[in-house]
């Protein structure tokens, strides 16, 4: 502003007990305010002094430690009365009133974002994961089952026998396994609102749906590579780990906007129809396949899921409207693509 700003400002005053503005002169001497107007010759010491955070609009108000206030309408008046008198704003006003500096950061706070979405989360989750007793993990699976079942899912009507005979069959399978490479597991079946369906639980609940096991009706050995991939899952704790990262993501959100009220409530159902990473979707086929091959089955035999699936997926029954979300829970089959999940097992059946 150079010589010509102004030393002293009009402004109006108000004593901070009436509503009542009053036309007064502002003036900075040794950091100290004078206010002169009618009636009015106050001194207000610097230490009784708190400045606006600077903006690019609007009024500029000054407020006394003791009470009431000074205010300046002509915001421009005001910035130049206070660099005039040595109160240029600091880099943070003028970091906040460029835009380029405001582009600049929110370019870095995406970048810290994405940054901690793909490295921060799942290392904490890892962590959490690795913290998590296996008691811990037991509860949360139960607490899933319980949900699931009141929202998505009814008993079996598949016959007690047939029960049976799939879990002795899945049971043979991990015991040609080397001792303590199988985690504890229980199979459960259930009548489904949503279709064929299979998943595992936090804890080593494995469900399959009687929609599914009428679909590959005297193919065990697909249904078996379901069973055997699914475990690959909980082998990898994988349905923990993404409950882990979906409530800190969630956290992260409430944190940002502030509400906390659906972090948890969505979460043990959401581990009913798990989205799982693609690197996940990888290591659970590559379990599936060793568990296959250890027990004499040909992992070329998750073709004919994928051959069936796509099949379903082309001619939908009568009573589904909706084959997408009628096959959405399916987790075995949400990531990565068939054609890519195909050649894979082509590759670990050749090894």
């Amino acid at each position: 502003m150079g010589g010509d700003a102004p030393t002293a400002l009009a402004g109006t005053c108000f004593d901070g007990t009436h509503a009542i503005e009053r036309p007064v002169t502002l003036r900075l001497v040794g950091g100290d305010l004078h206010v002169s107007g009618d009636g009015i010759d106050r001194v207000v010491a610097a230490a009784d002094l708190r400045w606006p955070e600077p903006t690019r609009h609007g009024a500029r108000v000054l407020h006394f430690v003791q009470g009431g206030s000074v205010q300046c309408a002509d915001s421009a008046a005001w910035d130049a009365w206070c660099t005039a008198n040595g109160r240029a704003p600091g880099l943070v006003a003028r970091m906040q009133g460029s835009w380029r500096w405001v582009l600049s950061s929110v370019a870095v706070l995406v970048v810290l974002a994405l940054a901690l979405q793909r490295w921060g989360i799942p290392a904490l989750a890892e962590a959490v994961v690795g913290a998590t007793p296996a008691s811990v993990e037991l509860a949360i699976g139960a607490s899933a089952l319980d949900a699931i079942d009141r929202l998505v899912m009814e008993p079996s009507r598949l016959p007690l026998p047939e029960q049976a005979r799939l879990r002795a069959a899945f049971r043979r399978i991990t015991e040609a396994q080397p001792a303590g490479t199988v985690p504890p597991w229980q199979l459960v079946f259930r009548h489904s609102r949503i279709g064929p369906n299979a998943f595992a639980l936090p804890g080593g609940t494995l469900v399959m749906t009687d929609e599914l096991v009428a679909l590959f009706k005297e193919d065990d050995p697909v249904i078996l590579g379901v069973l055997a991939h699914e475990l690959g899952h909980v082998r990898q704790r994988h349905g923990l780990r993404m409950l882990v990262q979906g409530t800190v993501l969630a956290g992260v959100s409430a944190l940002v906007f502030g509400d906390f009220s659906a972090v948890f409530a969505g979460a043990p159902a959401a581990l009913g129809s798990a989205s799982y990473s693609r690197d996940a979707e990888r290591e659970a086929d590559r379990e599936a396949a060793r568990l296959l091959k250890a027990a004499g089955i040909s992992p070329l035999v998750m073709l004919r899921f994928f051959e069936v699936l796509a099949d379903k997926l082309k001619r939908p029954r009568a009573d589904e409207s909706d084959t997408g979300s009628a096959w959405s829970g399916l987790s075995i089959a949400s990531h990565p693509a068939d054609a890519e999940r195909i050649r894979l097992f082509q590759e670990l059946a050749r090894e």
